[in-house]
């Protein structure tokens, strides 16, 4: 095997990049793009080259033996919280929450801030899902762009300062870190909820004001609620018991995603799932999983020195770059103010639709989302509260790296 540089730039990487601009470039035909991107990447890295674990076919199949529990847990995930946001708007709750929430843009900004909440202690992908079926419905189905980024960096913010909330912080949870080694992210994230959740929730009381009153008549239909309850209670129970309780388990079935989709079946009699909402969802999936997979082929063996700059800068690097592996070299490497790269990496990926998982999930909902210049100009406000909050954290908390292992 030979690996090419080019321009002493590993051809992985170029490859990679490639890929993405292709996606950022042509937002209509982002499964075809990332799907040839992972076809071109893989034969390169079958022929050329090589894997962490071996080359050739033999390397291939050792790869995909070392992801495929991660890959299964995201399909998984965003097939089952797809039909339970459906079960949710069915359940005719959200049309019910203009009689809680203030009118205004102050509705706006308070639905986000359940978001958060939501997404302490459910996976990001759920509390994202959730939150844009309540959207749908508060706003006539009219959702601004920067809105649904609003959504997407909520269920985020609202998931790095908690083990159950975002995949990353649960990985740091499995490493033997405190769930208090992750608590103050929220300083970072309480800061920038209200840095883009005001612009967000402006933009969308501008383009399509919140429901006043809910319609007459409206009455919760209480069989898809509890579906919707009994699916979370099933991934929240798998999460913690998992990780507490066997988490050397975690690693080789992909016990949560099985759990939600498992969940949702079993359900079917108290209500049947709208099983029209799975071909999107499924695409969606296959797009994610593919640039999760180039992702994790990139000859990434290090990072550089656990700092905050380092941390800071792998949240940018996370709008493109998978932050699974990420953490997972961080962990390796140790050091880290395991808080502040929480933030980082779960808040980062927000920056971009389709820099995590919520964020796929979203515009799954909402195609119009699908365009990287269309999020970034509406949603500037995200980027702009991810630099805030990690500067209010490190004023207010300071670095505080892993106890005899910082600089």
């Amino acid at each position: 095997m030979h690996a090419v540089d080019v321009f002493g730039i590993p051809l992985d990487f170029v490859l990679f990049g490639l890929t993405l601009m292709g996606v950022a470039l042509f937002h209509a035909k982002t499964l075809q793009v990332a799907l040839a991107g992972l076809g071109v990447l893989t034969v390169y890295k079958v022929f050329w080259g090589g894997f962490a674990h071996g080359s050739g076919l033999e390397g291939l199949a050792a790869h995909l033996g070392h992801e495929w529990v991660v890959l299964a847990n995201l399909l998984g995930l965003l097939i089952g919280f797809a039909l339970l946001s459906r079960h949710f708007e069915q359940s005719k709750v959200p049309a019910l929450l203009p009689a809680l929430l203030p009118d205004g843009w102050e509705g706006g900004f308070a639905m986000l801030a359940m978001v958060f909440v939501l997404s302490s202690f459910l996976d990001n992908i759920a509390a994202a899902l959730i939150g844009g079926a309540m959207a749908h419905t508060l706003f006539r189905g009219k959702v601004h762009v920067g809105y649904l980024a609003g959504i997407v960096a909520a269920s985020n913010a609202g998931g790095s300062g908690s083990v159950v909330g975002d995949t990353t912080t649960t990985m740091m949870w499995i490493a033997h870190k405190s769930p208090l080694d992750v608590l103050h992210a929220y300083v970072a994230a309480a800061a920038a909820l209200m840095v883009f959740g005001i612009p967000a929730a402006l933009q969308q009381h501008r383009y399509s004001p919140i429901l006043a009153d809910p319609p007459e008549g409206t009455k919760a239909d209480f069989r898809h609620l509890a579906v919707v309850l009994l699916v979370l209670l099933a991934a929240v129970t798998t999460n913690v018991v998992v990780n507490t309780r066997f988490p050397a388990a975690g690693d080789r079935f992909p016990w949560l995603g099985a759990a939600v989709t498992l969940a949702v079946v079993l359900c079917a009699p108290i209500r049947a799932p709208d099983w029209k909402v799975v071909p999107d969802a499924a695409k969606g999936a296959v797009f994610l999983l593919s640039l999760v997979t180039c992702a994790s082929m990139m000859p990434v063996d290090r990072l550089p020195g656990a700092s905050w700059h380092t941390s800071m800068g792998l949240g940018f690097l996370s709008a493109v770059f998978d932050n699974i592996p990420l953490t997972a070299l961080a962990l390796k490497q140790g050091g880290y103010d395991w808080g502040m790269l929480a933030y980082a990496v779960g808040f980062g990926g927000s920056m971009i639709w389709f820099g995590s998982s919520a964020g796929v999930a979203i515009s799954n909902m909402y195609p119009e989302a699908k365009s990287v210049g269309s999020w970034l100009r509406n949603g500037w406000h995200v980027t702009v509260a991810y630099v805030v909050g990690f500067l209010v954290l490190l004023a207010v908390n300071g670095w505080v790296p892993e106890v005899g292992k910082g600089p």
